[in-house]
């Protein structure tokens, strides 16, 4: 061959390789995933770190991470270097999108991350990963971790707390779920049992900074045991990740894949993170309910009488409930002979039995108001006829014994065992067909969850069957309550646990549930705005758990249902603080005639607009129609209010509360300088 030629040949060649050389190199070198608002950017270690990307800012909220993971025989495993970045566009029911995939490998296992960003989810992305067994020997993967992210605080920043946090795990101490967090802070937020009778939960983790924030969690359609842990190891920086014990054998060949978890990134507080994941499970066949007119409506509870009650105090209060607007009358704790025995009922209280029970529900109905009737399902108590006709309906842990449900001294019934959701149900047509009850007040933190069930008589396939199946032992309660009365209220209070959000769908009435402060009240409020849309007639439980015991303004501001347990005449219950006196009765006619004419439930919580971490003092929203209502929470306030969420017009401002003028304002910029203690609720109205 002629030397010219074969010198360009020669040179040829080499640029064709050095092009396929570039373009591998540009199609892998860039490592990283990008979306509208939110950017992973991985490195040949595939550690990754998170960017969040809003009003043309980016904002590293941390340094490259070990974020997926699994542990074999004791020890995690996290140096699998990257091979491979491969994309597609994908479309499947949470809609449109382009799912990157990175595969790496090491001389043991082959890892594949799937990732993908949806055009209408700009702000999350959601993983999958796989592992492979590529070696000779059998490997115990003990665990995986998924979107294991450290956010670091802002080191220019004047706030005195650098994070705020969502937590979603259920404790005994019943802690807030809103939290700000300092050093040392740990919490597992365990999905399963944390305690014999506190389990269950919201699975999503979330941290913010002023500027930012970062969430994470998993996308199963039913519960699952995971830990979705937040830690704070230094004064700057802040750590969350989804966990799984998995302890599964993989053999040459086999393969492990994790559940679909994701990571969000938001600016404020975490309503947008809830918000955006509730709206993502909807898709996904988790859908919140339709909330009937009664669900509104405020509520008179007898628990004031507690369970001592006589029928003959119920009576006597009734007339005066409904004087004052109350629109629903609770029996509560009580009428039964025990935990289980629900249709057997103390004679003292109900002597010819479940006529006597007719009759009463007949006399609250005659009064012009619905009946709701307390119930504490998935429970029996020892020494009770069901338990002693069926002891095979008993959930029993690995060792046979049974699980405890501390606080009403009884032991758990399996919610997946198809016996167990026979006789529930029948008791279900019981109290709204036989008994004529309008709705249920369904009691105890035990219901938030449940252990996995060994009992034999069961068959279940896997013990975690009883865990997932929570959720539809209450679809199971709520559908044939709906079904005999299309407009009942199912009202699911879980004692303080932070209610799991699979069992959500279920209850058209979540509630305060014992409320520890009226920061909790509020803090539950604006969650269940995002979870269960801006309309959700949250109900603030009874005024009495309020501080002062009287403070309706504090779920009337946030767009809740008001309601009471006020025993009448004074004198007539166990303890003079619910006695409605002269003054109280004045002061509650007051706000159930506020809350009727102002119906804020039904209007649209915008939860966007403040943070209720670091906004000063604490604000929320709600838009009705062409109006805005304000409502500020400090001991003490004197200062500038930013009215935000205002079109570009003017507004008149009026204190609803004392019925003051407090003057106008133009949208959308509008401040407004006032003084106040404990609560100001202000409503805007456009001046045409």
């Amino acid at each position: 061959m002629n030397t010219t030629y074969h010198k360009y040949f020669v040179g040829l060649f080499c640029l064709i390789v050095l092009f396929v050389l570039s373009c591998a190199v540009s199609q892998n070198g860039d490592l990283s995933v990008k979306g509208k608002n939110i950017q992973i950017k991985f490195n040949e270690q595939l550690q990754s770190k998170i960017v969040a990307k809003f009003d043309n800012r980016e904002v590293e909220l941390g340094d490259f991470n070990d974020s997926e993971y699994i542990a074999i025989s004791g020890k995690t495993v996290t140096d699998i270097p990257f091979v491979k970045k491969a994309t597609r566009r994908i479309k499947d029911e949470i809609g449109s999108g382009k799912e990157t995939n990175f595969v790496g490998e090491n001389d043991t296992l082959k890892k594949e991350i799937a990732i993908t960003i949806y055009k209408n989810f700009p702000t999350m992305a959601v993983f999958q990963v796989t592992y492979t067994n590529k070696s000779e020997s059998d490997l115990l993967v003990e665990s995986w971790t998924n979107n294991n992210y450290t956010i670091s605080a802002k080191s220019d920043s004047s706030e005195d707390v650098p994070f705020w946090s969502f937590n979603g795990g259920s404790y005994t101490t019943r802690p807030d779920w809103i939290l700000p967090i300092k050093e040392g802070f740990e919490q597992q937020n365990y999905m399963g049992m944390n305690h014999t009778d506190y389990g269950g939960g919201t699975p999503v983790s979330d941290v913010w900074h002023r500027e930012a924030g970062l969430a994470v969690g998993h996308l199963e359609t039913v519960a699952k045991l995971v830990s979705l842990p937040i830690t704070m190891p230094t004064a700057d920086e802040a750590n969350v990740a989804v966990t799984f014990d998995i302890n599964k054998t993989l053999k040459p060949g086999e393969s492990v894949t994790t559940f679909k978890t994701f990571v969000s990134v938001h600016t404020g507080d975490n309503f947008s993170t809830l918000s955006e994941y509730s709206r993502m499970m909807d898709l996904l066949g988790i859908k919140m309910p339709d909330y009937p007119e009664t669900s509104y409506e405020p509520i008179w509870c007898a628990w004031g009488y507690e369970r001592n009650f006589k029928t003959e105090q119920i009576y006597g209060a009734l007339p005066k409930a409904k004087e004052l607007g109350f629109e629903w009358a609770v029996l509560d704790d009580g009428f039964q002979t025990g935990e289980g025995d629900w249709t057997s009922l103390i004679k003292s209280k109900f002597p010819k039995g479940e006529e006597s029970m007719k009759e009463f529900v007949d006399t609250i109905h005659e009064q012009g108001m619905k009946a709701k009737l307390w119930w504490a399902p998935m429970a029996v108590d020892p020494g009770t006829d069901l338990i002693k006709e069926h002891p095979e309906y008993l959930l029993l842990n690995e060792d046979g014994s049974t699980q405890d449900i501390e606080w009403w001294d009884s032991y758990y019934l399996c919610p997946a065992d198809p016996n167990v959701q026979k006789y529930t149900k029948d008791l279900v047509v019981k109290f709204m067909k036989d008994w004529g009850y309008d709705g249920l007040k369904i009691d105890g933190q035990h219901l938030n969850g449940a252990p996995p069930c060994y009992n034999p008589a069961h068959n279940h396939k896997r013990p975690e069957e009883s865990v997932e199946g929570v959720a539809e032992f209450f679809k199971i309660i709520y559908e044939t309550a709906r079904s005999i009365n299309p407009d009942a209220v199912v009202e699911i209070c879980p004692c303080g646990a932070t209610y799991a959000f699979h069992t959500l769908p279920y209850n058209n009435q979540p509630v305060a549930s014992d409320p520890m402060s009226n920061w909790q009240i509020r803090l539950k409020g604006k969650t269940f705005k995002a979870l269960m849309g801006p309309q959700v007639p949250y109900y603030g439980d009874h005024v009495e758990h309020s501080a002062s015991k009287d403070d309706f303004a504090i779920t009337v501001g946030i767009g809740g249902v008001i309601g009471t347990k006020f025993t009448w005449p004074v004198g007539s219950g166990p303890r003079p603080r619910t006695d409605l006196t002269p003054e109280k009765e004045a002061h509650f006619k007051k706000w159930v005639d506020i809350y009727n004419e102002k119906m804020l439930p039904k209007g649209n919580y915008r939860g966007d607009l403040y943070d209720i971490g670091f906004d000063r003092p604490e604000a929320h929203a709600n838009q009705k129609e062409d109006k805005m209502y304000y409502a500020f929470y400090a001991d003490n306030f004197d200062g500038t209010l930013e009215l935000r969420g205002l079109d570009k017009k003017k507004y008149s401002i009026t204190d609803y509360v004392a019925d003051k003028d407090l003057g106008q304002v133009e949208g959308p910029d509008a401040l407004l300088k006032v003084s106040f203690e404990n609560n100001l609720l202000i409503e805007l109205s456009p001046i045409q």
